[in-house]
This record gives C-alpha cells, sequence and structure tokens, in this order.
C-alpha cells in the first residue's frame, strides 16, 4: 500500500488502526471472479482513535453520527477487479470523508447593508420603466 493516507496537514491514517475485509463482489464475471476476494471493506474505530486531535474527532463524531456503527465507520469499494486497487480507493474514500468531517466549520457570514445611493437608483430605473409601459397603453389618445 502506498501510505501514508493523508487526512489534512501532518495528521494521516495510521495503518494499524485500519481494519480491512475482504469478499467477492457482485456482479457479471468470468471464471476467476468466482474465486477472488476484490471487494474491499475498510473499517476505522473514530470513537477510540488517538490518531485525530481531539476536536477533530468529536467534530467528526458530530458529523458523520448517521454512518457510525458502535463508533466505527467503514468504506467499502469493489469498483475494480484487482483488490489492491480496491484498496487504494478505499483508503483514499476513507481519508477525503474523515478530512471533509474534521474540516472546521464555515465563518458565519456578516450581514451587510446595501448602499442608499444602489437602493435608490434601483428604484429610479423601476420607476422609469413604469413610466415607459404606461406611455404604451392608448387610454389617454381620446
Amino acid at each position: 500500500m502506498p501510505g501514508p493516507y493523508v487526512i489534512r496537514g501532518s495528521v494521516s491514517l495510521p495503518e494499524a488502526e485500519l481494519m480491512w475485509r475482504f469478499s467477492r463482489s457482485s456482479g457479471p464475471g468470468g471464471q476467476h471472479v468466482n474465486t477472488s476476494d476484490s471487494q474491499v471493506e475498510l473499517r476505522f474505530d473514530l470513537a477510540k482513535t488517538s490518531a485525530l486531535p481531539d476536536v477533530w474527532k468529536e467534530r467528526a463524531l458530530e458529523r458523520l453520527a448517521s454512518r457510525l456503527v458502535d463508533g466505527v465507520v467503514s468504506v467499502r469499494a469493489s469498483e475494480h477487479r484487482s483488490q489492491w486497487r480496491n484498496r487504494e480507493m478505499a483508503a483514499t474514500r476513507l481519508a477525503a470523508l474523515l478530512a471533509e468531517a474534521t474540516a472546521p466549520p464555515p465563518r458565519p457570514r456578516r450581514a451587510t447593508k446595501i448602499p442608499r445611493g444602489i437602493n435608490e437608483r434601483r428604484l429610479r430605473q423601476k420607476k422609469a420603466r413604469s413610466d415607459t409601459k404606461r406611455g404604451r397603453s392608448g387610454r389617454d389618445w381620446g
């Protein structure tokens, strides 16, 4: 495995805490597919890990709550025929998932006031357009 899989900065997935499981992929295939365990399931115990800073860990546990089973997050990969490539894919997916889950929240939007000049110009343009359209009606032609 070409590791380490970096989450963000100097924090990466520790190989010792990754739990791998292999099984046969579903779908069509030939004679070889019935004997090879190419589907990969990668599990990472988010609740018990010491690899993540506490703040990141809390954030990830909160954001991934719907995906966790007893504090463990799991990722599957079965796109490729090769178990090796599926392993890489699963590890990359897990790193990306954790990077997104541990990202700091976006800064709150600061409300800004619309300048008076812009608002007045908009209202003047609306009034001019209204006058133009009113002038098109044939009521005043008597």
